[in-house]
């Protein structure tokens, strides 16, 4: 039968092969191999074929980005705010050039769908960079007054130095993008390192950053394990800030690293989103957010609908009518053009996810999906999964799957609704869904998460910021508020009495 992405995957294959050839790390502006003497190999999840074998950084890597870094942070700190402006303008414009490229890349290293790398994750990076070459003109600081009546006292918001950040494999172009472009807008200068599975579209990103005339060594990339590269990078003593999204448990282990250092410090770790339903909601509505929120890039985001409360008079009907649409989702060739879904990152994530749901068989319901689908064997393949039935303080109710798993519970009030949402250390996001404008907005108020949306589930924009309560993390990623992750405040102070001796020096010496 013939496979209509069979050719635009064998296509992206060889493009990657012809591309890294001179390695997969990016340091002062161009790419070369890394130095720890072993070797990874990237896979497509899709095929279980491998895509580019390629040499690790080790630690001499990491020295040699830091170094490059620390060496473009004076001349790129000194530019204007127009002028950084102008580059990241251009960026903009590279990026739009190397779409199709870029998404292409990126499908092939995760098994997305390319519709939504095509439809989601390049439009979104393009659209923050060209936020961001706006944004930056806009880094303002208090406005300059008299407080102390003697004095004019105002504020600098000055860059930081050096960033060493590391990203995930989830979304490895956004994730990147969410990373650098604050950085270097802010007059930064950084040092990424991605996950060793998905290098692809950050060093592709790195590159075009350069294309865009940003100078050399103001964004790098490492591309290394996180217990060799990871941890010397967060350690580097000429590493400035660190900021880390991934795990919660991983992210304990950087905080611990950086503190050790004394690095400012942003975290965006893990979630386990409710998507709570009240009995007056729009029922067609709340089943088609739920399918898309627990099911967007195979559930492998942090903020993915996980635990559905749903109010009882509601609740069958609900279960009944996710289920038959969870069932309609096509699964296949991410390069197809009819496929929904793609696999998994790797098998050994498929087999995380099936083992949550195969536990929870003694304790839960599987109302459909919970296997691999047949005839996709060959992938890290799994079906859209629902769960019914689980206790509240069960492992599949309260541990992030990361996988196309939704778990439904019903509920009866509101303050039980409300409470259930709240019951998990995560505080990432959640959703509300409701026709009464005073109960959705009592949950927005009453939901501990760092993002709430009101009928809807999923929805990012580059103008708001996106970031975790709890052990979801600190900090925020996108939006003006970012700048306050990746800036430092300064206040300047002047006399203005010109007096050589003040009125408070008689604290210190003489009477009045």
């Amino acid at each position: 039968m013939h496979n209509p992405g069979h050719s635009t995957r064998t296509q992206a294959q060889e493009h990657a092969q012809q591309h890294f050839a001179p390695g997969a790390q990016y340091i002062a502006g161009g790419l070369c191999k890394g130095t720890s003497g072993h070797t990874h190999t990237v896979v497509d999840p899709s095929t279980g074929e491998d895509v580019l074998t390629y040499s690790l950084a080790g630690t001499a890597d990491v020295d040699a980005a830091v170094a490059a870094a620390r060496d473009a942070f004076p001349g790129w700190s000194a530019t204007t705010p127009g002028e950084r402006s102008d580059a990241m303008h251009r960026f903009a414009a590279v990026l739009a050039d190397r779409a199709e490229e870029f998404a292409r890349a990126e499908s092939l290293q995760c098994g997305k769908p390319l519709k939504l790398s095509r439809e989601f994750d390049v439009p979104g990076t393009i659209d923050n960079t060209a936020f961001f070459a706006g944004a930056v003109r806009q880094l303002q600081g208090q406005s300059a007054g008299e407080y102390s009546g003697d004095h004019t006292s105002y504020v600098r918001r000055e860059p930081i130095g050096v960033v060493g950040s590391i990203a995930p494999w989830n979304y490895p172009l956004q994730m990147a993008a969410w990373k650098i472009l604050p950085a270097i807008a802010a007059g930064n200068t950084i040092v990424l390192k991605p996950a060793e599975l998905t290098p692809l579209t950050s060093l592709l990103f790195a590159e075009a950053a350069t294309q865009a005339g940003i100078p050399d060594g103001v964004v790098n990339i490492v591309a290394g394990t996180g217990r060799e590269v990871g941890e010397h990078l967060v350690a580097h003593p000429d590493v400035a800030m660190t900021s880390f999204t991934g795990s919660t448990a991983v992210g304990k282990r950087v905080a611990e690293l950086a503190t050790s250092t004394v690095k400012r410090l942003h975290l965006e770790l893990g979630g386990k989103a409710p998507f709570l339903v009240f009995d007056d909601a729009d029922l067609e509505a709340a089943v088609q957010g739920a399918v898309a929120g627990a099911l967007i890039n195979t559930g492998q985001d942090c903020t993915a609908a996980t635990r559905a409360y749903v109010q009882r008079p509601l609740y069958r009907e609900f279960v009944q009518q996710t289920a038959a649409l969870m069932e309609s989702v096509r699964l296949g060739d991410p390069f197809a053009p009819d496929t929904d879904l793609g696999p998994l990152i790797s098998y050994a994530q498929r087999d995380r996810v099936a083992g949550f749901v195969d536990r929870a068989r003694s304790y839960a319901r599987v109302v459909t999906g919970g296997e691999i689908p047949k005839g996709l064997e060959h992938g890290a393949y799994y079906r859209p999964t629902l769960v019914a039935d689980a206790a509240q303080d069960s492992e599949i109710v309260q541990s992030e799957i990361f996988g196309p798993v939704l778990v439904v519970l019903p509920f009866d009030s509101d303050d039980e609704g409300i409470r259930l949402a709240n019951d998990t250390p995560y505080g990432l996001a959640a959703s509300a869904w409701s026709r009464d404008v005073y109960r959705a907005n009592r949950a927005t108020r009453e939901i501990k998460a760092g993002c709430v949306w009101v009928n809807d589930h999923i929805p990012i924009i580059s103008e708001m910021p996106h970031g975790g309560h709890k052990a979801s993390g600190f900090g925020k990623d996108m939006s003006v508020y970012s700048f306050e992750e990746y800036t430092q405040i300064k206040h300047v102070m002047f006399d203005n009495t010109a007096v050589a001796r003040k009125d408070w020096h008689r604290t210190i010496f003489g009477d009045r």
